[in-house]
């Protein structure tokens, strides 16, 4: 085998042994899903995730735009137990959510 072809290899096997470690951690996270309604402002779900969720405004406002077009938005990942007040604060002010 050639200097090239052994440096490729070496590096693939290196690229699936990374991406199979990446994929044991995220195994273990959940994530909050918002879901989209017809009773709360892009205001109140953009405060509501600042408050609750630690984003920044901008990133709000995405996930609130996300939520408006596609339905559905991931708005926080991490473990269970991290994610389980902020999901109940987020149903608290009568936003739709759920931990998946």
């Amino acid at each position: 085998m050639n200097n090239f072809a052994k440096y490729f290899f070496d590096n693939v096997d290196t690229e699936v042994l990374i991406k199979e470690q990446l994929k044991e951690q995220l195994k273990d996270l959940n994530e909050i899903i918002l879901f989209n309604d017809d009773v709360n402002t892009f205001d109140w779900v953009i405060e509501s995730l600042v408050e609750i969720c630690d984003h920044d405004p901008l990133q709000a406002e995405q996930c609130a735009v996300i939520v408006h077009y596609k339905g559905k938005c991931g708005v926080k990942t991490g473990e269970y137990h991290e994610l389980e007040p902020m999901c109940s604060a987020l149903l608290e002010r009568g936003l739709s959510a759920e931990i998946a």
